[in-house]
Formats: C-alpha cells, structure tokens, sequence
C-alpha cells in the first residue's frame, strides 16, 4: 500500500484502522472529530481508492453470527480465457460471497476459479451450487466442493499504524 501524504488523508486512514464505526451514517461519525463532513469523507475516501493507496474496501459478514454455518468453496477447473468471464458472472450470483481466479497448482490442483458458498445445511448449498452451475451452463464442468470443518477468526484489514 501506498501512503498517503496529505495530512487529512493520514488522519482519515488512521481513524479508519480499526474499520468503519457501525452507527447509521458511519462516514458521518468518521468524520467529524476531523472536521470532515460525510460528503468530505467519502471523496476523499474514493480518491484515496482511485490512487490504489486503499486497493480494497469491503465489508466483512460473520456468517456463523447469522445463521450460515455450512461453508462450502466450490473450485472450478475452467479454461484460462472464459476463467475472468465466468468469474465476474458467478461474482454477481446472491449465494456466492467471496469469487476469485488463482492459479493452477499443476498436477495435482488443476482449479483456477474459487467461489464460496455459506447456508444453513449441506443440502441447501449444495442445491444453490446446482442451480448457480447449471444457470451458467457449468454443470459438466470438473469442479470440487470443500466443506469448512471449523470457522476461523474473521478480520478486515488495518489501515495505518496503531496508536499504542
């Protein structure tokens, strides 16, 4: 990550180390012991993105909190030039949380495409992989489905330097 080196954009980074406070209008509340206003907050938060100094700004679901605890990513064997199309595709899908391309550890891992699937039991995720593959015209594609067997702690990034 880049640094920012405006003395507000520091302090905007800094306040958001620790991510987003969860109140109603959150760039609001991180911006106002800086004297910024939520219209302030949020340029200056999609100019920072714009100059990949923050590359990635998204939110964090525990899902176990929710109700979802049958994890399944579901990895797919695509070819290289369909894997980004399908990608941004199976990425838009309402199951599939996380999408994302890696590459092939050949011989022994030939999936390049991994999208994860949370529900409430097996069978549901199992249904919703069906119907996400077969919409696509996937379904005769070589694939495997790795269930979780234990939830691991779930952080977002930290922007900044600590204060301690």
């Amino acid at each position: 990550m880049t640094a920012p080196t405006d003395p507000i954009d520091l302090a905007l980074v800094a306040a958001l180390r620790d991510g987003l406070p969860l109140v109603e209008r959150p760039y609001a509340a991180l911006g106002e012991p800086l004297g910024l206003s939520e219209d302030e907050v949020i340029a200056r938060l999609q100019a920072l993105c714009d100059q990949d100094i923050i590359r990635r700004f998204g939110l964090i679901i525990h899902h176990h909190a929710v109700g979802w605890t049958t994890n399944a990513m579901v990895v797919l064997d695509l070819p290289d030039d369909q894997v980004s199309r399908y990608g941004r595709a199976l990425g838009r899908e309402r199951a599939v949380r996380l999408c994302y391309r890696r590459e092939r550890c050949l011989p022994d891992w030939p999936y390049n495409l991994y999208m994860m699937i949370h529900g409430k039991d097996r069978t549901l995720v199992y249904t919703q992989i069906a119907d996400i593959l077969t919409r696509h015209g996937l379904q005769n594609t070589p694939r495997a489905v790795l269930f979780s067997s234990r939830q691991f702690k779930q952080t977002g990034g930290h922007y900044g330097q600590s204060a301690s």
